[in-house]
């Protein structure tokens, strides 16, 4: 995955794109691999980095959603465990399951949940992960070490799926691109052209690195930017209805020994109404979610001083030790692309059933939705694109079509393990020049190789891509990505043949945006 090749056969093709997909988060690269594997022919745009929004600030689960559920969307949950499952057949080497253990304090807790989480398992069919069970005190305490005992009955385990939000994305990039896609990132889409009936046909668009500006042509555009999805549906039709209600929801990142083992903790109610997650991840504890109603989507949204206090309280509550602001490695926010529904009293009540809307202008934007049915919301965008726009009827064929990096034993390679099949190519660098092999922070688990890659094979252009999006070293430890920036940033320099001046740059760029994963005590 070349950028300047990519820009060369952009610049190169002559006719009508069959598809140009904006937007390069979970729902557009979806498409983008969807469309492309049926033979048609695609360009994706990114504005920024791929999943630089919300599709790299999940909770890092691949699950029906218990939640959903409890709410009766009966028919949500069964898509989103079937996707679950099809996640795990197809990329192996970053979806993995989780033992998620329900801590009970009331006597009416156990079977209640018991009852529920078994009907969780047995909607998922053949595609289920694990049995769920009822667990005594002592069980739960084997799962959970560090839960508070006080007051503690039991509990109830059940199982999901978990995987590296980002790094799934990065590969289904590459998916999408060795299907026959044209994938660029920074590239903003700076208007919409239409036919003489008003139709939307192509897309103007800037090269953000160069400032060269391009215009392509296509059968339909695909709107695939979630929070942001408004922005583009008023360009093509300024008298649109707003259909998003973004809302935030932050996590938390601290050591491992707040939560050790490899179980997960589920807090089914919480006081905003949310479930809450603490989860192994990566050699560390991550817990979340809030769900805050917000104005409008940003790039780089910031935690909210009440969401750190809600999140810190509620994992006290649970946790034996209880957490404190100085425990913090690294916060960060995300926000939800959530569709307006009439009748809900909130942000949390809101359904995430995917939608997709043709506007007068052909323009089809397709929103909501969640991380897990990625593959299913691309079916169906794809499906109705093609009949819009008149193409030849082709089948989907992403059921069973493997993830770039696909290996069954991929835990056998250890930190290099969510690489998949790639990591035998990264210790060839390696062995090439022992010194990449050296560790870029004794809090981190990356290698000096794994920069080159990201820039080499990934498309990585900035610092801020590498540590927070190729690695996640800004959402693991903050103040740690912050020390190895410069040498993160002289690697890069020598593959893309920056100047002091860009050096330069790049570390300011790098150092604004990681200041707001920084939580100050």
């Amino acid at each position: 995955m070349n950028r300047t090749d990519i820009w060369g056969r952009i610049e190169r093709h002559s006719n009508p794109w069959d598809m140009i997909v904006v937007g390069g988060g979970a729902t557009g690269v979806g498409v983008a691999i969807d469309a492309a594997s049926r033979g048609y022919d695609v360009l994706l745009l990114e504005q920024s980095d791929f999943g630089k929004g919300t599709s790299s600030r999940s909770t890092k689960l691949a699950h029906g959603g218990v939640r959903y559920l409890e709410q009766g969307n009966i028919g949500l949950v069964m898509e989103a465990l079937k996707e679950r499952g099809l996640l795990l057949q197809n990329a192996p080497h970053i979806v993995h399951d989780l033992a998620f253990v329900v801590p009970n304090y009331d006597w009416w807790e156990a079977p209640f949940y018991g009852v529920g989480l078994k009907l969780y398992q047995l909607l998922a069919g053949k595609y289920g992960f694990g049995a769920s069970r009822i667990l005594s005190r002592q069980e739960t305490l084997e799962h959970l070490p560090t839960i508070k005992t006080e007051g503690l009955r039991g509990g109830a385990v059940y199982y999901d799926g978990q995987f590296d939000d980002a790094r799934l994305l990065i590969h289904m990039v590459a998916t999408a691109f060795e299907q026959g896609a044209t994938l660029l990132n920074y590239v903003e889409v700076t208007a919409l052209a239409k036919d003489a009936q008003g139709f939307v046909d192509g897309v103007s668009g800037r090269n953000m690195e160069t400032g060269n500006e391009f215009r392509a042509d296509a059968k339909v555009v695909i709107n695939a930017t979630g929070a942001f999805s408004d922005r583009l549906r008023i360009q093509a039709e300024p008298s649109a209805a707003p259909i998003i209600v973004p809302s935030q929801g932050i996590h938390l990142v601290f050591a491992a020994s707040f939560l050790p083992g490899e179980s997960a903790v589920m807090v089914p109610h919480t006081s905003d109404g949310r479930v809450l997650f603490a989860i192994p991840w990566h050699g560390h504890t991550l817990v979340g979610t809030t769900d805050t109603p917000i104005a409008g989507p940003t790039l780089e949204p910031v935690a909210m001083e009440q969401e750190i206090e809600f999140i810190l309280a509620t994992a006290g509550q649970y946790l034996a030790h209880a957490p404190t602001r100085a425990d913090v490695l690294s916060v960060f926010a995300g926000v939800r692309p959530l569709v307006r529904a009439t009748g809900a009293a909130n942000t949390a009540a809101l359904s995430r059933d995917h939608v997709i809307q043709i506007d007068r202008s052909g323009l089809v934007t397709i929103c909501g939705g969640k991380w897990t049915t990625y593959r299913h919301m691309a079916e169906d965008c794809v499906d109705q694109a093609a009949t819009l726009a008149q193409l030849p009827d082709r089948p989907c064929l992403t059921h069973h079509l493997r993830i770039h990096g696909y290996h069954e034993s991929a835990r056998d390679f250890g930190a290099l393990a969510v690489y998949g099949s790639n990591a035998h190519e990264i210790r060839q660098l390696i062995a090439a020049d022992p010194a990449l092999g050296e560790p870029l922070h004794q809090a981190l688990p990356y290698l000096k190789a794994e920069i080159l890659w990201a820039v080499r094979q990934e498309m990585a252009r900035t610092v801020e891509d590498v540590l927070a999006r190729r690695t996640r070293a800004l959402f693991l430890n903050a103040r740690a990505a912050l020390e190895i920036a410069p040498a993160v940033a002289d690697l890069m320099a020598q593959e893309l043949a920056w100047n002091q001046s860009t050096r330069t740059h790049q570390l300011h760029a790098f150092r604004d945006v990681a200041s707001n994963y920084v939580l100050n005590f």
